[in-house]
This record gives structure tokens, C-alpha cells and sequence, in this order.
């Protein structure tokens, strides 16, 4: 039975069963395959003949996920990789040489603005930085040895966003490839392809897997693009392991319940919180006071489980209440089932300077709120009560 809804296409996706009949398929911890004859090694070596030859470079694992993936963010093609940042440092590797130029948003996670500032500097690649909140000064950024267009929308851990269409607009007006990093959505709540996107990065380690247990990455995008992809990993090698695959693959099959439970709960700490006296600030893609709320309702389905807050009183006052908090974790993960607190500045975001974080609005008293599948009452008097 062919589905188009997403619940039905992430449960029901699966590898062919074997001849045990399994009803869930089983993990193959293998690193190689038998081939039946000389021939088909060649056929098979020579691209001339689908199957798996070596696990870093397919896997039945790693083939399911990646089709999952590719159905529900409806991509025609993918490969996953053993982290998100080594998807984006595949993504960069596979598409930039000396003497390109990159135009990224400068909210990026930390250690993106370490490739681009650190790593691939070195190697020649430029580039500069747009704000999601001044779509106008994007198209003035791009120069002629300019090859791409880097976004996270959300961002981490300002929580900002710009119109995906725009920027697929403006990629496609200057030939240009739109990267998008789609953790913070993922494929329920925002698909960037179906809105002018060439790639959509995942790491999966967040809300793909959902329950803070392994790492991973994906990148998904046109089938000619990823076969760029896929030369470059197959030699660089960082394949994503059978095992977390499988993992990865399961935790699809309750992704939609549990990120609408993750997005109900935290558009209520979000509504509570922006009423406190003690918050100076509250980001969260469906409070309508968000600068791109509008936005944010046009291109995704909820607003997400993070919420990013200022609390008054700068880095002591936020220290006092993460010392505070007895339900949430102090972590630098999110995504987890488990609600998390972090503290940008002095941990995801602590290599940029002072006035590289007050560009992107990670404020000294900046918390984000990583909102879990708790009861949500229990979420609640948790703040309170860290915020008395």
C-alpha cells in the first residue's frame, strides 16, 4: 500500500526482508560482502551493477535510513554520514576548492563557524557572513567566485529564520547551491527542497534519533549532487556506522508523535515564560512575538522544542538558574526526550568572540531550553521554581 503520509512512509519504509521473515529488520554488523562470481565483483566495483560492496560505502542499514529520509524530506537521494558536522564538512569538502567563496548565516553552530573560519580558510575557501533578519544584504554578498548558500533556519541557539523561498529565489537567480541545515525542523515540521533548496543537512544525532543514545548525520538532496557527495565520502570515509543507522531508522517510526508533543510544550513554556518578569527575552518560531513569525508559520508545520531565552540579570542570573533547575539537564546536547538546559556562551558558542555572539544575540544571560517529552507540568513548575 503506497502512502503519502509521513507517519505511514517512516514506519513502513523498510529493507527487503530476508528469508527469516523478521517483521523489524535486523541490524547487519558486517564491514564486507561476498560477491557470486569474479564478474559480478567487477560489475559491481565498475558502478555497472547496484548492491553493496563495503560497508563505508553502503550498508542495509544505512540504505533503509537514507531512503526513509529521502521519502519524508522528499529528496531523491542521500548518504548518511557518523555525525551532522561530518555531513557538513562532507557537504563542503565534496563542492569547494581554492579560490571559492561561501555566503553563510552568521547564526551557525559552533563548531560550522570553526570549519569556515579555521579549516577551510586554510585551504583557500572565503566567506562572509548575512544576517536571517536582513534578507536584503544577501544578494550583494554573492560574488562571482561565489559557490554556495549556507543556512541554518532555525538557527543555534538564536532561533531565527528567513524565508526559504526567497533564498531559493535568489540561489537559482545567481546559479548558486542552497545548502540548509534542517536539524533544528527536521523533515515533519520543514522540507527546504520542496522550497528551492539543492540540500538538506540533518544531524540525526538530535531529534532523528530523539533519545540522546547515538550520533549520526544525513545529507539529502538531488541525485546528481549527491553522487558528488558519495565520491568524495567514499574516500574520505565518514560512513555512518550499521548499527546507529538501524537505531536511527527505528526512531523515524515515532519521530511525528514525538515532535508534536516536543512542539506543544514548548509553545507553552514559550507563552509562560514571556510573561515572567525575571525574562528579558523569549525566541520561539510560533510566539507571535518573533520578528519572523510569519515566516515561520508560512514554511513549517509547528515551531519546534527549543526555546531560546535572555534571563535578566546577564551570566550570574543565568548561572543561578541552571544551578537551579532539578528536572532539566545541563548538557550541550538537545532533542532529547529528556528537557535540557545549556548555556551558549560559555559552551556550544564559547570559540566566538564576545561581539561575534552579540551579533547573533547569544547574550551573556542567553539559555537555550531544550524541551523534552516530560509532562509538560512538571516542565513547568521546574522553571518556576528556578526562576524563584
Amino acid at each position: 500500500m503506497k502512502s503519502e503520509n509521513f507517519e505511514t512512509i517512516a514506519i513502513r519504509t523498510q529493507t527487503e526482508r530476508s528469508l527469516h521473515k523478521e517483521h523489524s529488520a535486523p541490524i547487519y554488523l558486517t564491514s564486507s560482502y561476498k560477491f557470486d562470481d569474479a564478474e559480478e565483483m567487477r560489475a559491481l566495483f565498475a558502478n555497472e551493477k547496484e548492491g553493496n560492496v563495503y560497508s563505508r560505502y553502503s550498508n542495509p542499514n544505512t540504505s533503509e535510513f537514507i531512503e526513509k529520509m529521502c521519502l519524508l524530506e522528499g529528496a531523491e537521494d542521500g548518504f548518511a554520514t557518523a555525525t551532522g558536522m561530518a555531513a557538513i564538512f562532507t557537504t563542503f569538502g565534496a563542492f569547494l576548492k581554492a579560490g571559492d567563496h561561501i555566503v553563510s548565516s552568521r547564526s551557525v553552530f559552533g563548531s560550522t563557524h570553526q570549519l569556515l573560519t579555521n579549516v577551510f580558510s586554510k585551504w583557500g575557501v572565503t566567506f562572509d557572513y548575512a544576517d536571517l533578519d536582513k534578507p536584503q544584504d544577501w544578494e550583494a554578498l554573492i560574488k562571482p567566485n561565489t559557490k554556495m548558500i549556507f543556512v541554518e533556519t532555525p538557527s543555534n541557539p538564536g532561533i531565527d529564520i528567513i524565508d526559504l523561498e526567497f533564498l531559493g529565489q535568489l540561489a537559482k537567480r545567481h546559479n548558486q547551491l542552497l545548502v540548509v541545515d534542517n536539524c533544528f525542523a527536521t523533515p515533519y515540521l520543514q522540507q527546504p527542497i520542496k522550497l528551492g533548496a539543492h540540500i538538506s543537512i540533518h544531524s540525526a544525532t538530535k531529534y532523528i534519533d530523539g533519545q540522546g543514545r547515538v550520533l549520526g548525520g544525513i545529507i539529502l538532496g538531488y541525485k546528481d549532487l549527491i553522487a558528488e557527495i558519495i565520491g568524495f565520502a567514499r574516500h574520505s570515509g565518514p560512513a555512518l556506522s550499521p548499527f546507529n543507522a538501524w537505531i536511527l531508522s527505528k526512531s523515524l517510526e515515532t519521530l511525528a508523535v514525538r515532535m508534536d508533543r516536543h512542539c506543544e510544550s514548548a509553545l507553552k513554556v514559550a507563552e509562560y515564560l514571556e510573561k515572567h518578569p525575571k525574562i528579558k527575552l523569549v525566541k520561539y518560531p510560533f510566539l507571535p512575538s518573533h520578528p519572523q513569525y510569519e515566516i515561520a508559520k508560512k514554511q513549517m508545520k509547528q515551531g519546534g522544542g527549543i526555546v531560546t531565552i535572555v534571563v535578566d540579570g546577564g551570566i550570574d542570573a543565568a548561572r543561578k538558574f541552571m544551578d537551579s533547575l532539578q528536572l532539566f539537564s545541563i548538557s550541550a546536547n538537545l532533542a532529547d526526550t529528556r528537557s535540557i538546559a545549556t548555556h551558549p556562551a560559555t559552551s556550544t558558542h564559547n570559540k566566538l568572540t564576545e561581539e561575534e555572539r552579540n551579533i547573533v544575540g547569544i547574550e551573556q544571560g542567553s539559555i537555550r531550553l531544550s524541551i523534552g517529552l516530560e509532562h509538560i507540568n512538571d516542565i513547568l513548575a521546574d522553571i518556576e521554581q528556578a526562576l524563584a
